[in-house]
């Protein structure tokens, strides 16, 4: 089960990795500018090296399923898909701020401003937790933690005009 999991998660990212690809060149293409580019690579690593090291952990035979853990982390899926369905044609890996578009208020986006990296957050800490990765779950909050306080805080200052027009 815990391979199972772990490939459904890699499977997803990639064909998520495609969708936001198809979006971004989209957005770009119509006029969108990308914010915070100097951080994304860094934000790449960071979340490669998640993945890369839970599947060592399950190579090394140290993955040992929590069923209530991987339970949750699915859940999170629901949230996640509501997140991008949400936001439609504008998701995306990047932050880009399309020309004139409003602001999503719809969905997720009703009750929090960054649902997308509340599930981030959430699945950074789970997943390893549900393949009995504590050490993981721990080192790869602390940095996400601190990715997502970079890119929070650039994101906010991009919308900031948007959000409070003068």
């Amino acid at each position: 089960m815990a391979l199972a999991l772990l490939l459904f998660v890699t499977l997803q990212r990639g064909a998520e990795l495609i969708h936001a690809r198809r979006n971004t060149r989209r957005l770009l293409a119509e006029g969108a500018v990308e914010i915070g580019a100097r951080h994304y690579a860094a934000l790449v690593l960071l979340h490669a090296a998640w993945l890369a090291s839970l599947w060592l952990w399950l190579a090394a035979g140290r993955a040992e399923l929590n069923a209530a853990a991987a339970l949750a982390y699915l859940a999170v899926q629901l949230v996640r898909a509501w997140v991008m369905a949400s936001l439609g044609r504008y998701w995306t890996t990047r932050i880009l701020v399309p020309r004139e578009a409003p602001l999503v208020e719809r969905g997720p986006y009703r009750f929090l401003r960054h649902p997308n990296y509340a599930v981030v957050a959430a699945e950074i800490v789970l997943l390893p937790l549900a393949l009995g990765a504590r050490p993981l779950a721990m080192l790869f909050s602390v940095l996400n933690a601190a990715a997502l306080a970079l890119r929070i805080h650039v994101e906010e200052t991009s919308l900031a005009p948007r959000r409070h027009p003068v």
